[in-house]
């Protein structure tokens, strides 16, 4: 079975999905979900912003739903603006 994965922008005042603060994704896999963010070394940590943002808990920020493709490019961007390889 492949695991499914959703990606999400993290929106706050200023950003747009398209420049987002950060991003989040989970993965959906026969053991159940595993929701993580990026981390300005771009690898992901295990993080609940998903989970309380379904939940309604105020986060500092919006979650929107991005392509793969979308969050590859914004992780490319990321790569450029933090220097991480």
């Amino acid at each position: 079975m492949v695991n499914e994965v959703k990606y999400f922008a993290i929106v706050r005042d200023d950003d747009s999905p398209e420049h987002p603060s950060g991003l989040a994704r989970r993965t959906v896999t026969p053991q159940g979900r595993l929701d993580e963010t990026l981390r300005r070394d771009l690898t992901w940590m295990r993080d609940s912003a998903i989970y309380e943002w379904e939940r309604g808990e105020e986060i500092g920020a919006d979650l929107v739903e991005i392509s793969a493709a979308d969050a590859e490019r914004v992780i490319q961007g990321f790569r450029q603006e933090w220097g991480a390889q």
